[in-house]
């Protein structure tokens, strides 16, 4: 069984289950463990979910379940052997990114460019200058909610659905509401501020899988994956994740269900993680953007030089496929913010996340890309700049 090392764990188990043959996994977990799952392909009701040990989600063929030590070992030998049960990993707890202040400087400090009209990271990426403007393209983020009342988005549709339980998709955190104004938020915000929104006609899908304390765990994630798979999602933004050690492999359960995505037509995009303190350390990227079908998203400032946070290539697991504008970044936020109404600058890989979701939206409206391709697209139609590549990968994502 893959245990993540240093990782905060929930006590659950996932299991990946090979993709032709999920209800024979599901007879195998039955057989070998003892295990009895629920999938989501069934209409279960409550009463039958909560007497389940477990949950499939049907479309990516990945079980989360309750198992004792000996279950687990079970699971485990099984895997090890020829069948429809492939991996064991246990389940992870994950947080929103984002990340401190740089030591001496004011957060909310509006960087050195003229932002009246469109915020420098809109500018940075092109947005301003493109004639795409996502239209017809959904696009998920899945963190912390949505401000459903922000007058910002008055007039838009959005889709919403929380994986939190006992928690509505209403973002009482805030990062949520940030970076899905980033990907798809206006180009005239009511308040009068600058416009903000890469991709500002696409289709809003907003899934709640952290809390509003900014926590959640591998199989909201997953839940999430599912939901916009199902919604036809072109993009799925996810600004969160957990630390890892270097040298620690990827998750096989998440890199299976990115491929299984990528499949359907959904290309998943996730910050690469804030634990760098450049110049003296540089940290890995973090689960689950560490994962070879995940594009993964480091950060840069106004000067377009590395953000001291952003996580990088530091060996043959993980690295950094694009980066987008994450340092004082002006977007949406959920409650009124000093003289900012209700908006708010942060900075983090998650807002350089959205900024590079919401550019694969203009792109696949504009190609009709998507998977793979939109992939090429946005890796070849980055700005180079004079920075390694194991901290920039192909460079800054730019507008069609």
């Amino acid at each position: 069984m893959s245990q993540p090392t240093g990782a905060e764990t929930t006590g659950r188990y996932l299991v990946l289950l090979e993709d032709k043959s999920v209800a024979a996994g599901a007879r195998e977990m039955n057989r070998v463990a003892g295990i009895n799952a629920a999938s989501t392909a069934d209409a279960a009701s409550t009463e039958e979910l909560a007497a389940a040990d477990g949950l499939i989600f049907q479309d990516l063929g990945i079980a989360v379940v309750d198992a004792t030590p000996d279950q687990v070992a079970q699971l485990t030998q099984a895997a090890e052997s020829p069948g429809p049960i492939s991996v064991v990993e246990a389940e992870r707890i994950v947080h929103a990114y984002s990340a401190p202040p740089d030591t001496g400087t004011d957060e909310a400090a509006a960087p050195a460019v003229d932002e009246s009209v469109f915020t420098w990271g809109l500018q940075a990426v092109g947005a301003n200058l493109s004639k795409s403007t996502g239209k017809g393209v959904r696009v998920a983020v899945l963190d912390t909610g949505f401000t459903v009342a922000h007058p910002d988005f008055a007039g838009r549709v959005v889709m919403t659905q929380s994986f939190i339980t006992g928690e509505s998709v209403d973002d009482a955190h805030g990062h949520g509401t940030h970076c899905i104004g980033s990907a798809a938020g206006p180009r005239q915000a009511a308040s009068g501020g600058p416009g903000y929104g890469v991709a500002y006609e696409a289709e809003i899908y907003a899934g709640k899988v952290l809390s509003n304390k900014g926590s959640g765990t591998d199989s909201g994630i997953l839940a999430g994956i599912e939901w916009a798979i199902a919604n036809g999602c072109a993009v799925i933004s996810m600004s969160l994740g957990a630390a890892v050690r270097a040298g620690t492999p990827h998750s096989q359960i998440f890199e299976q269900a990115a491929t299984r995505a990528m499949g359907k037509g959904s290309l998943i995009v996730a910050a690469a993680g804030n634990e760098s303190d450049r110049p003296g350390k540089l940290a890995p990227v973090g689960h689950p953007a560490n994962c070879p079908s995940i594009l993964s998203v480091g950060a840069v400032d106004v000067q377009r030089a590395i953000a001291f946070f952003s996580c990088g290539t530091v060996d043959t697991i993980g690295q950094i496929d694009l980066v987008g504008p994450g340092v004082d970044i002006y977007s949406s936020w959920n409650k009124e913010d000093g003289g900012l109404g209700m908006h708010k600058r942060i900075q983090g890989t998650s807002m350089a996340t959205p900024h590079v979701a919401g550019i694969a939206a203009l792109i696949a409206e504009k190609y009709g890309s998507r998977g793979w391709e939109l992939w090429a697209r946005l890796s070849q139609s980055a700005r180079r700049l004079g920075l390694p590549s194991t901290d920039v990968g192909a460079g800054l994502v730019q507008a069609p």
